[in-house]
C-alpha cells in the first residue's frame, strides 16, 4: 500500500536522491498531478537547514525548478517541485557524448536565463553543474532545461553560516575565488556555467585546475571541439579573475546570441538529439491519472477508495466492454421422489441450530404463530360476548 504523506501526497516510487534526501514521484491530491517530492529527516540539522533555504525560494520562471509546496509529518518534512521527466544534462551527455554547438547554445541560453532570474532575487546558486540541470522529455524537439537544487543557495546579503576556510559546492565546478574563501557572488555562478558549456561541447569533465594555469599569459586558444565564435564568449567567462568576466547573465546571453549566428549550420544537427522520458510509466497501483481505486473505505478520500454500487457490485469501468443484455429463464421444477427419504437419526445431544435466514420480508415463524393464536383467542372471546348479550 502506498504511503500517504501529510494526507495530501501519495508516494509512488523513488526516482533519485538529491543532496539532502530521497526524491519520489508522488501524486498531489490537491493539484491532481504527479510531482517530484524530496523527503528529509528533521533530526538532521544540516539537512533541515538546506530544506529551509530551498523551500523559502519562490521564483516563477520557465527555466527554474524551485519548490512549490511543503509539508511536515512526524519526523519528516517534504517539499515538492514539478516533475522533470527527461533526466539531467549529465545523463544526456553520457548518452550522446559531445553535443552539437547549436544545441549547446540553446541549453546554455536557457541556463543563463534561469540564472538571471535567480540573481535578480539576490540569490547565488553556488552549485551549477550538469547533474543539477534537468530536462523535460521533449523527444527530438527543442530542449527545455531547468536549473534545480537550491540546497546550498545563498542570498548575497545574508551572513555566512560556514567558516571562512570551508568551501561550499561540488569539487570541479567551483570558481577559483571560491576556493580562496571569497563571498558567493554572481560571477562564480557564471564561471560554473562556462564549465558546463565546455562539458557539453567536449563530452568530458573540464580540467578546472588546468584552466587556471592556462590563463597565466592571458586568454588561451580555444580547446579542441570548441568553435572559435563560442570561445569568444567562454574564454572571458572562464577567466580565473572574476573582474575579467561578464558581470551579469544577461550580458552573457547577448554575447552568446551573436556567437550562435556565426556558427556554421545553425539549427541543424548531424545526429538528432532525443530527450527520452527517463521515468517510465507509474508503478503498479498507479496510472497516469493517479492512484488506482482501493476497496471502499469511508475513511479514505475519493481517489483512493471506490464505493460499491447499489447492488454491491463493482461499478463498470470505461475501459471494459459492455456486457450483452441477459434473459431470465425459469428453472424446471424436479418431480417428487418415488420413495420418501429415510429418516435421519437425531443425536441425543444436538448442537445448537444455526440462526434461520429470513427469506422474505415478513416476521419469522416464532413470532407469527403466537400472534395468530392471540388474535384467534380475542376473536373467540368477542364472539362469545356478543352471543351472551340480551
Amino acid at each position: 500500500m502506498a504511503e500517504i504523506f501529510a494526507g495530501r501526497y501519495v508516494l509512488a516510487d523513488p526516482i533519485g536522491r538529491g543532496g539532502a534526501g530521497a526524491v519520489w514521484r508522488a501524486w498531489d491530491r490537491r493539484r491532481r498531478r504527479y510531482v517530484a517530492a524530496k523527503v528529509l529527516h528533521r533530526r538532521d540539522a544540516h539537512t533541515l537547514l538546506r530544506f529551509v533555504r530551498e523551500q523559502a525560494l519562490r521564483i516563477d520562471h520557465p527555466h527554474v525548478l524551485a519548490p512549490r509546496s511543503w509539508a511536515a509529518d512526524d519526523e519528516q518534512v517534504l517539499f515538492t517541485m514539478d516533475l522533470a521527466r527527461g533526466g539531467s544534462v549529465e545523463r544526456l551527455v553520457g548518452d550522446y557524448g559531445p553535443l552539437p554547438p547549436a544545441y549547446v547554445c540553446v541549453l546554455l541560453d536557457q541556463l543563463l536565463a534561469g540564472l538571471g532570474a535567480v540573481h535578480a532575487e539576490g540569490v547565488v546558486h553556488r552549485d551549477v553543474k550538469p547533474a543539477n540541470l534537468l530536462l523535460e522529455a521533449t523527444g527530438t524537439g527543442p530542449p527545455h532545461l531547468w536549473l534545480s537544487d537550491f540546497g546550498i543557495a545563498a542570498h548575497r546579503d545574508e551572513p555566512r553560516l560556514t567558516e571562512p576556510d570551508h568551501v561550499v559546492g561540488t569539487p570541479g565546478w567551483i570558481a577559483p575565488e571560491q576556493l580562496l574563501g571569497a563571498e558567493p557572488d554572481v560571477p562564480a555562478d557564471l564561471y560554473a556555467a562556462g564549465l558546463v558549456a565546455i562539458h557539453l561541447l567536449t563530452g568530458g569533465r573540464p580540467d578546472a585546475q588546468g584552466l587556471v594555469s592556462a590563463y597565466a599569459r592571458g586568454v588561451p586558444p580555444a580547446p579542441r571541439d570548441v568553435p572559435a565564435p563560442l570561445w569568444g564568449v567562454l574564454g572571458p567567462l572562464l577567466h580565473p579573475d572574476p573582474q575579467h568576466r561578464f558581470r551579469t547573465a544577461t550580458a552573457v546571453r547577448k554575447a552568446l546570441a551573436e556567437a550562435a549566428r556565426l556558427l556554421p549550420g545553425t539549427g541543424t544537427y548531424e545526429e538528432p538529439i532525443e530527450v527520452f522520458d527517463q521515468l517510465g510509466p507509474p508503478p503498479p497501483g498507479f496510472t497516469e491519472q493517479g492512484p488506482l481505486p482501493r476497496p471502499f473505505d469511508p475513511e479514505v478520500p475519493y481517489e483512493e477508495s471506490a464505493p460499491p454500487s447499489a447492488h454491491g457490485t463493482t461499478p463498470p469501468s470505461a475501459s471494459l466492454p459492455h456486457a450483452a443484455p441477459t434473459t431470465t429463464v425459469a428453472r424446471p421444477v424436479p418431480p417428487p421422489p418415488a420413495h420418501p427419504p429415510a429418516a435421519v437419526p437425531v443425536s441425543p445431544h444436538p448442537e445448537p441450530a444455526a440462526p434461520e435466514r429470513r427469506r422474505g420480508g415478513g416476521p419469522p415463524a416464532r413470532v407469527a404463530v403466537p400472534v395468530l393464536l392471540l388474535a384467534l383467542l380475542c376473536f373467540a372471546v368477542g364472539f362469545w360476548a356478543l352471543t351472551q348479550a340480551p
